[in-house]
């Protein structure tokens, strides 16, 4: 018998890797630290204590971690290290295995390869990326060591369904659904790679359940690359408006970060959209020939639809 442990089960590619395991009923439990997850029993726990996550663990044959911390750099460096070694130590005191939902931010240095694939060399530029590196490194000398079985499956910028916390819903989706234009912080014509979440949740499933992935880093599969200006026309097609997009003028960011927290946070992390940003998906593709990735086009589609129908969420 298996048990499926979701961890961070109420964030956006938690709530969809529950759905997928639902949809193929395997057992699972939800684990959150303070949230409730919708209709299901919640197991709360902080994972940086080690007794609450072996706790929330225990009896696992299956463990996604997929919490998200607040966007801060200092809040990173203080609890990933943390969470990272108690799920660690918890999964291999249950012989469970770890499948890491990871970014990309530890590839460096800047540009990138364009596309750059799993073996891209990991100097990151950014106190987020060397964090993710950090704690990626440790997961997979634990797996290395024999310690535990699991791996890591790395998503590229995530959108789709309950997913707020992205490029494309706060510069195009929120305000064009609160009758606003578009703005955004960066140049809107640089091609970049967005997974759609449900296509994560989906294909972090197939990873765990096939033993033969165990041991690698997985790049996830990501809808076409596609500009700022080009899901402008996307969300302008679907709901027959007519906006434009524009630019954030660069000193007037700059003089906004001084006092706004998540704008300085973004900072260190625009050079992912000043340059062409592709990941390559060739590798999980070659492997699971079966899956298909959603487009980009019906992938905004479908979170136009679901976030349409939530109006007070985006007030």
């Amino acid at each position: 018998m298996q048990l499926h442990t979701v961890l961070g089960a109420t964030g956006p590619i938690g709530t969809t890797i529950v759905g997928e395991l639902t949809a193929r009923n395997i057992p699972t439990r939800v684990v959150e630290r303070t949230k409730d997850f919708p209709g299901r029993k919640t197991v709360k726990a902080d994972l940086r204590d080690p007794a609450q996550t072996a706790a929330a663990i225990e009896g696992s044959t299956h463990v996604y971690l997929c919490v998200g911390l607040p966007y801060d750099s200092a809040t990173w460096e203080r609890d990933w290290p943390k969470i990272m070694s108690s799920v660690i130590a918890a999964c291999k005191a249950n012989g469970a295995v770890l499948v890491f939902v990871d970014n990309v931010y530890m590839y460096g240095p800047t540009p990138l390869a364009v596309p750059f694939d799993e073996s891209h060399a990991q100097q990151p530029v950014s106190r987020k990326g060397r964090v993710r590196k950090h704690i990626a490194n440790e997961l997979m000398d634990a797996i290395s060591s024999g310690s535990i079985r699991g791996l890591i499956g790395r998503s590229a910028d995530f959108y789709g369904p309950y997913s707020r916390n992205n490029v494309t819903y706060f510069s195009v989706i929120e305000r064009v659904l609160n009758g606003k234009a578009p703005q955004s912080l960066f140049p809107v014509d640089v091609p970049h790679s967005y997974a759609y979440v449900v296509d994560v949740g989906r294909a972090l499933v197939e990873l765990a359940l096939d033993e033969s992935t165990y041991g690698q880093v997985w790049h996830l599969p990501v809808s076409e690359p596609a500009t700022l200006r080009q899901i402008v026309q996307i969300v302008n097609t679907a709901l027959g408006t007519h906006h434009r997009i524009s630019i954030m003028p660069s000193a007037l960011r700059k003089f906004l970060a001084l006092f706004i927290g998540p704008l300085k946070e973004m900072e260190e992390m625009l050079y992912q959209f000043a340059q062409p940003y592709v990941m390559s998906d060739q590798k999980f593709r070659n492997k699971f020939p079966h899956f298909t990735a959603t487009t980009i086009e019906n992938g905004l589609r479908a979170a136009l639809d679901h976030f349409r129908m939530e109006p007070k969420k985006r007030r």
